[in-house]
């Protein structure tokens, strides 16, 4: 009575932890596409330089990673469920793998985060600083449309100069910003927002490391259960005895 009664807990207990991992997958799925289609992020990637390290590697690359951990959430959260209400020894199995899959690439995204989050802010921020060097060498109105638009998007104009004096970038496109945003330093802005970003990125992985721990006990204890049929329940699965003819 008492083993049926850790099964049942543990059923329980797996159900409401998919539940919490379909949710976390949306979330991970929800922050890729906004980190992927977010002003802040598509105006840096639209920059037309050769050099664009940003756009061309961590841009696409966080989109890619982002969409396959939501994908492989949700798919481990609906294996769990239907492993656990049929009882699938195989499913179950499978929701185990998936589990320990996000686990590792969570830890390697988590420990990424921390030990060089700076290289995309120090990618993105390059960017900012060829736009605003090229504008200030060169006419060309492409590159003032894309310094403007960095502008616009960041609610910034220009950076501080080494003496503190202020550039013809400030001089000529800052007094046509909105007011309130000719006195914020673009780097520092950038530096800013990329900080937050990443600080909400590894609470998220952190999150998803715990509930992918606790998945992968509850299911290796079900496995177990199931492939050694202790105290289930075995709904479907019924067996007739065969009974005896007796004579008269």
């Amino acid at each position: 009575m008492g083993q049926r009664y850790w099964v049942r807990a543990v059923k329980c207990q797996l159900l409401v932890a998919s539940l919490f991992i379909l949710l976390l997958g949306l979330s991970v799925g929800l922050l890729t596409i906004i980190t992927y289609y977010g002003k802040h992020f598509t105006v840096m990637n639209q920059v037309s330089l050769e050099t664009n390290v940003y756009g061309k590697t961590f841009h696409n690359i966080a989109f890619y990673l982002g969409i396959c951990l939501g994908i492989i959430l949700i798919t481990a959260a609906l294996l769990s469920v239907v492993a656990t209400v049929r009882e699938l020894e195989c499913a179950m199995a499978m929701g185990f793998f998936c589990f320990a899959v996000v686990f590792c690439a969570s830890v390697k995204a988590t420990y990424w985060t921390i030990t060089n989050g700076t290289v995309v802010e120090d990618a993105m921020m390059d960017v900012y600083d060829f736009v605003y060097e090229d504008v200030r060498s060169n006419s060309s109105n492409t590159r003032r449309l894309e310094l403007y638009a960095i502008h616009k998007t960041f609610l910034c104009c220009g950076k501080k100069l080494p003496f503190g004096e202020a550039s013809t970038v400030e001089k000529e496109m800052c007094q046509s910003e909105m007011m309130g945003t000719t006195t914020k330093d673009c780097i520092q802005d950038i530096e800013f927002f990329l900080k937050r970003h990443m600080i909400f990125i590894s609470i998220l992985m952190t999150i998803t490391v715990f509930f992918m721990v606790y998945g992968m006990i509850l299911s290796l204890f079900l496995w177990y259960s199931i492939h050694f049929k202790n105290s289930l329940d075995l709904k479907g699965k019924y067996i007739l005895a065969k009974q005896k003819e007796t004579g008269f």
